[in-house]
């Protein structure tokens, strides 16, 4: 294969990526887009963008992914889209007639230098957008950041197109930006607040939406998302839980700046620490009591763990993928006596080394981080070639590197493209961290009755 022609020896590269850990910011504002009830997202440039961002989002949630485009031609890409995204939006409301339409620009777009709030108020004074329904935007160039940095671009450009400052503050009432994680996630967030009896609203909501059943009757708008009242009504909350620093802070500060809401930033909770945490700071800004349902699922992810400790303790792992997640993850494997040894997003911010190595630090372990343009999969391969390490967890183009290696790979993150489940079964809370715990210890126990000895293969393990 093509993965076995890497060369061991580590040369610095200033200018040359090789095979990026992160895809492009318009995908991440799409998804964020669907977050929203009734919204349609829409991609301002050409039709080929579009057709990539979507295919993306579809193979990842094996669901079809809705979604406008500007169609540019050569002569929009000269003379400027305006005149194609006024028109699209006419088309938009009346054939598909959503509440909201979520308009992200590309590379093409920002590059010719069209002005989107003039465009959209061009749109509205021509009357192509019908009364009661609303338009947001955001800034999304491919050239700079990475999906995350579109995710978050996108929450915040919903957040300026909804928020406004209230008089009226509803007490133990908090608003959740939850970051980029899967519509699985997001479900079991909202599971842990209703098993508390927590009140707030969380944006974007993908759950019933990515993961909507398979009924026989075609809804273009699944029930799901984050509604246009709830978004109206985020002004009125008491705090806001900023879950990821990449991905969720420039909304919660958006939703300050806006409407005087005051935030604050906790780790996407993945694995046990996280968790303790993020439940604490919701029960201490909503009031609610931590249920005796989720001291319990808890109990049960440390018993899981003390179990299991002999297969876990030492192991060594490569982690690969976005900021936000990476963070939590570390934790995670550190708090079960894992080690993880090479640490790389594709994403930058110095948050992310700063945050890693404090981490490594106080469970005394080292580990080689990076992020940033240079930080790709090329990297990580040539650090696995120095040195083996017993588990690899990423996205699905890890498969080559660890079918190459021979190693045991974990799908995570996004995207997932050859395996399903992602949807469905969370990796956040108590309840995801056994998930992703059982499916660690699959993966070693199948490694170990694979590689075992004729006397040595065990039925109990």
């Amino acid at each position: 294969m093509l993965l076995r022609h890497t060369p061991k020896e580590v040369i610095e590269r200033n200018a040359l990526t090789i095979n990026p850990a992160k895809t492009c910011q318009p995908i991440g504002a799409m998804y964020a887009a669907l977050g929203i009830h009734r919204c349609f997202p829409h991609s301002h440039g050409s039709q080929g963008c579009c057709a990539y961002h979507r295919s993306t989002l579809t193979r990842h949630y094996k669901e079809p992914i809705m979604a406008g485009t500007s169609s540019f031609t050569e002569g929009a890409s000269v003379f400027g889209g305006q005149a194609n995204l006024v028109q699209a939006l006419d088309n938009i409301y009346t054939i598909y007639k959503p509440d909201i339409v979520a308009v992200h620009t590309t590379c093409l777009s920002e590059t010719i230098g069209d002005d989107i709030p003039q465009i959209v108020s061009k749109a509205q004074e021509s009357g192509k957008i019908p009364e009661g329904k609303y338009i947001v935007y955001a800034s999304t160039p491919s050239y700079v950041g990475s999906h995350i940095t579109g995710f978050a671009n996108m929450v915040s450009g919903i957040i300026q197109g909804f928020a406004n400052q209230s008089e009226r503050v509803i007490e133990n009432r908090i608003n959740i930006i939850p970051g980029w994680v899967e519509p699985s996630d997001m479900a079991e967030i909202r599971r842990m607040m209703s098993l508390m009896r927590a009140k707030y609203i969380m944006v974007p909501d993908t759950s019933d939406v990515l993961d909507a059943p398979l009924t026989g009757r075609h809804e273009f708008y699944p029930k799901g998302g984050t509604t246009i009242k709830e978004l109206q009504s985020l002004g009125e909350s008491s705090m806001t839980l900023a879950l990821g620093h990449f991905t969720s802070v420039p909304g919660a500060e958006t939703l300050r700046r806006l409407a005087d809401v005051p935030y604050e930033f906790q780790d996407i909770p993945i694995g046990i620490s996280a968790t303790d945490r993020f439940l604490m700071a919701a029960s201490h800004a909503t009031g609610a009591e931590i249920s005796e349902s989720l001291e319990t699922e808890r109990g049960q992810l440390v018993d899981m763990i003390s179990d299991m400790q002999q297969y876990l303790y030492g192991k060594s792992v490569a982690i690969y993928g976005d900021p936000d997640q990476l963070i939590g993850l570390t934790e995670f494997l550190l708090d079960l006596d894992m080690h993880p040894k090479y640490i790389i997003s594709g994403s930058a911010g110095k948050v992310f080394t700063k945050r890693i190595n404090a981490l490594m630090e106080k469970y005394g372990k080292e580990a080689i981080v990076k992020n940033g343009p240079q930080a790709d999969m090329f990297y990580l391969h040539q650090l696995i070639k120095n040195e083996k390490v017993d588990l690899l967890i990423g996205n699905t183009y890890g498969k080559y590197m660890a079918r190459d290696e021979d190693i045991p790979f974990l799908r995570y993150g996004f995207p997932i493209l050859d395996r399903v489940g992602h949807s469905y079964f969370p990796s956040v809370g108590y309840k995801g961290a056994m998930y992703m715990l059982k499916n660690i210890l699959d993966l070693f126990l199948d490694r170990k009755d694979r590689d075992a000895p004729e006397e040595s293969f065990e039925l109990v393990m």
